[in-house]
């Protein structure tokens, strides 16, 4: 049952990993055509900040549940490496209880942001690209972080159960 939730997780999180490529793309493209226009042409794309501002972040938030599983974020465990295999669970089992807190929260504060700027109608400063939709998305985009981490948990308490 654990398996097909980490392998439907896994998707989830290659499909966002595309929406970062996407943000990527757009950020080298925007970039390029801003800079071509104001060397060659004498012309500035308008809103190019904006956009490049924003498509950065869709390209980090939605690229962290792949990251993740990939095993590409720094971790620091040489200490831990030298204690016993329990104590190394039981220290796993509270780190990773930590950051299921700590993203339940983000997650929960990034949508009450984004309701705050659905309501106050805040937009950005050259060609007004709402910020709402933005903010749904980073806290859409950690729901497969905290599902990550949620497996996780869950496979190093099967871990420390069985020594």
């Amino acid at each position: 049952m654990l398996d097909k939730f980490v392998r439907f997780n896994a998707q989830v999180s290659r499909w966002c990993q595309w929406l970062s490529i996407a943000a990527m793309l757009l950020i080298v493209a925007i970039t390029c055509i801003d800079v071509v226009g104001a060397k060659v042409f004498r012309w500035r794309l308008l809103g190019a900040i904006d956009i490049v501002m924003l498509a950065q972040l869709v390209a980090m938030a939605f690229a962290a549940g792949i990251t993740l599983i990939k095993g590409r974020h720094i971790r620091v465990e040489f200490l831990v490496k030298l204690l016993p295999q329990r104590v190394q669970h039981i220290i796993d089992s509270i780190v990773l209880l930590l950051l299921l807190a700590l993203f339940s929260v983000i997650i929960w504060h990034v949508t009450v942001l984004g309701r705050s700027f659905q309501t106050s109608g805040e937009y950005s400063a050259t060609i007004h690209i709402p910020y709402y939709p933005f903010a749904y998305g980073i806290a859409l985009a950690c729901v497969p972080v905290w599902l990550i981490f949620l497996a996780q948990f869950i496979k190093t308490l099967k871990k420390s159960g069985q020594k």
